[in-house]
């Protein structure tokens, strides 16, 4: 039975430093770990979408370093160091394998653990984030390196930050090192992408900061873009959502709910 009470169960989880705080909702089936993107924390990112995402699943989310109510530590953004911190979660609760939801930053965490952890990831889903930097448009990432303080006053970005931070002080150190998350990775090959073993779900805006192209790309090299009715659905699959951008990636929360859940539900293909 789905468990009834929808309150989270909370806690922070002593890894590499951080005190890295969680939260788990619902129970039973796979569990489906939710990573969110920078400068957003479990609410901003998830909030809408926990219920139905817990219905019949246990669901794990977990506030990155320096974001929600976990803090930062003297270390740049990786996303090696973030994948990091999330097995170090995943040990502390005793969870040996999970589906994994990740959006931007999230996303990118959630793509390193599937191809260098991947007895730990069932199924991927990476949305609003490319593989290789050559998918990305340009003046995104040009745009968050210049970001201050003064430029996101009164959004609910910054209030949330000085609301829920151990340290509400240090928000342009964030911003900073958003602004040269993984500066110098050279992202992953084509090769590296056909042999992640968990089947992908890639969701991007129709007017994101990756480009479509990309995202097609992406999901050829997993297996997709075929007739399914000759060769049958994929167990790798692309969503596009119309009219959304990268900060409205994962917003509308009827498509989105529609889409992650008739691919974590969906039975994986033979072969």
């Amino acid at each position: 039975m789905p468990d009834t009470d929808d309150r989270p169960r909370t806690g922070y989880a002593p890894v590499n430093g951080l005190q890295m705080y969680y939260e788990i909702h619902g129970s039973g089936g796979t569990p489906l770990l939710l990573l969110h993107g920078g400068l957003f924390d479990i609410d901003q990112q998830f909030g809408r979408l926990i219920s139905g995402l817990a219905a019949t699943r246990r669901v794990i989310a977990a506030d990155f370093q320096g974001h929600g109510r976990t803090n930062d530590l003297d270390r740049p953004l990786t996303s090696a160091d973030l994948a990091s911190d999330v097995v170090g979660l995943l040990q502390h609760l005793e969870v040996p394998r999970v589906d994994v939801f990740g959006f931007s930053v999230g996303g990118a965490v959630a793509l390193r653990l599937a191809i260098t952890r991947p007895e730990l990831v069932g199924r991927l889903i990476v949305s609003s984030v490319s593989y290789h930097p050559d998918g990305d448009r340009g003046e995104n990432s040009d745009a968050v390196g210049e970001l201050t303080v003064e430029m996101i006053a009164g959004t609910p970005m910054e209030e949330a930050y000085r609301a829920k931070s151990p340290h509400p002080d240090r928000l342009q150190d964030l911003l900073d090192k958003l602004g040269s998350f993984d500066e110098g990775v050279g992202g992953w090959s084509d090769d590296d992408i056909v042999g992640i073993a968990a089947p992908t779900l890639i969701t991007v805006g129709d007017c994101d900061a990756v480009t479509l192209e990309h995202a097609v790309r992406f999901l050829r090299l997993r297996g997709g873009d075929v007739n399914g009715d000759f060769a049958g659905v994929p167990a790798s699959q692309l969503a596009v959502f119309p009219g959304t951008t990268h900060f409205t990636g994962i917003a509308r929360t009827g498509m989105v709910l529609d889409a992650v859940l008739g691919f974590l539900d969906a039975p994986v293909p033979a072969g």
